[in-house]
Protein backbone atom coordinates (compact mmCIF):
# COMPACT_ATOMS: atom_id res chain seq x y z
CA UNK A 1 0.00 0.00 0.00
CA UNK A 2 2.01 3.08 -1.32
CA UNK A 3 1.08 5.93 1.04
CA UNK A 4 0.63 9.46 -0.96
CA UNK A 5 1.40 12.67 -0.43
CA UNK A 6 -2.27 13.38 0.57
CA UNK A 7 -1.58 11.10 3.92
CA UNK A 8 1.43 12.59 4.76
CA UNK A 9 0.36 16.35 4.63
CA UNK A 10 -2.81 14.86 6.74
CA UNK A 11 -0.75 13.08 9.20
CA UNK A 12 1.82 16.45 9.28
CA UNK A 13 -1.53 19.03 9.88
CA UNK A 14 -3.07 16.86 12.32
CA UNK A 15 0.40 16.69 14.55
CA UNK A 16 1.28 20.21 14.25
CA UNK A 17 -2.53 21.36 15.34
CA UNK A 18 -1.83 19.00 18.69
CA UNK A 19 1.26 20.82 19.37
CA UNK A 20 0.37 24.24 18.32
CA UNK A 21 -2.50 24.21 21.26
CA UNK A 22 -0.42 22.65 23.74
CA UNK A 23 2.17 25.49 23.09
CA UNK A 24 -0.07 27.91 22.92
CA UNK A 25 -1.86 27.29 26.03
CA UNK A 26 1.84 27.27 27.80
CA UNK A 27 2.75 30.31 26.44
CA UNK A 28 -0.48 32.11 27.23
CA UNK A 29 0.17 31.71 31.15
CA UNK A 30 3.61 33.58 31.53
CA UNK A 31 2.55 36.22 28.52
CA UNK A 32 0.08 37.28 29.74
CA UNK A 33 2.34 38.65 33.13
CA UNK A 34 4.15 40.22 31.37
CA UNK A 35 0.89 42.89 29.74
CA UNK A 36 0.85 45.86 31.35
CA UNK A 37 -2.48 46.08 33.32
CA UNK A 38 -3.20 49.07 31.20
CA UNK A 39 -3.87 47.45 28.55
CA UNK A 40 -5.54 44.42 29.91
CA UNK A 41 -2.68 42.80 31.80
CA UNK A 42 -2.89 41.01 35.22
CA UNK A 43 -3.44 43.84 38.13
CA UNK A 44 -0.94 45.17 40.25
CA UNK A 45 -2.66 43.68 42.89
CA UNK A 46 -4.08 40.56 41.75
CA UNK A 47 -3.35 37.46 44.27
CA UNK A 48 -0.16 35.20 42.91
CA UNK A 49 -0.87 32.42 40.92
CA UNK A 50 -1.67 28.90 42.56
CA UNK A 51 1.41 26.33 42.33
CA UNK A 52 4.28 29.34 43.48
CA UNK A 53 6.09 29.78 46.76
CA UNK A 54 4.37 33.09 46.94
CA UNK A 55 0.95 31.67 46.46
CA UNK A 56 1.58 29.28 49.78
CA UNK A 57 2.66 32.44 51.76
CA UNK A 58 -0.34 34.79 50.68
CA UNK A 59 -2.94 31.85 51.55
CA UNK A 60 -1.44 31.43 55.51
CA UNK A 61 -1.46 35.09 55.57
CA UNK A 62 -5.07 35.06 54.72
CA UNK A 63 -5.82 32.76 56.36
CA UNK A 64 -4.45 34.59 59.79
CA UNK A 65 -6.04 37.47 58.81
CA UNK A 66 -9.46 35.26 58.17
CA UNK A 67 -9.00 33.99 62.11
CA UNK A 68 -8.10 37.25 63.39
CA UNK A 69 -11.02 39.48 65.49
CA UNK A 70 -12.96 41.97 63.56
CA UNK A 71 -11.70 44.35 65.89
CA UNK A 72 -7.91 43.88 65.09
CA UNK A 73 -8.11 43.83 61.45
CA UNK A 74 -7.40 47.36 60.39
CA UNK A 75 -8.30 48.99 57.68
CA UNK A 76 -7.26 47.38 55.36
CA UNK A 77 -9.86 44.58 55.89
CA UNK A 78 -12.69 47.13 55.52
CA UNK A 79 -14.94 46.57 52.45
CA UNK A 80 -15.41 49.52 50.30
CA UNK A 81 -18.39 51.73 50.37
CA UNK A 82 -20.85 51.45 47.55
CA UNK A 83 -20.57 54.07 45.08
CA UNK A 84 -23.74 56.42 44.82
CA UNK A 85 -25.78 56.68 42.41
CA UNK A 86 -25.89 59.61 40.67
CA UNK A 87 -29.29 59.66 38.83
CA UNK A 88 -30.99 60.47 42.22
Amino acid sequence: MPTSARHIVTILTVALADCCGTINEKIAAGVSDAIPAAIGGVPADAPPRPGTAKYDEYMRERERKRLLPASERGEEAKPAPAPQDAAR
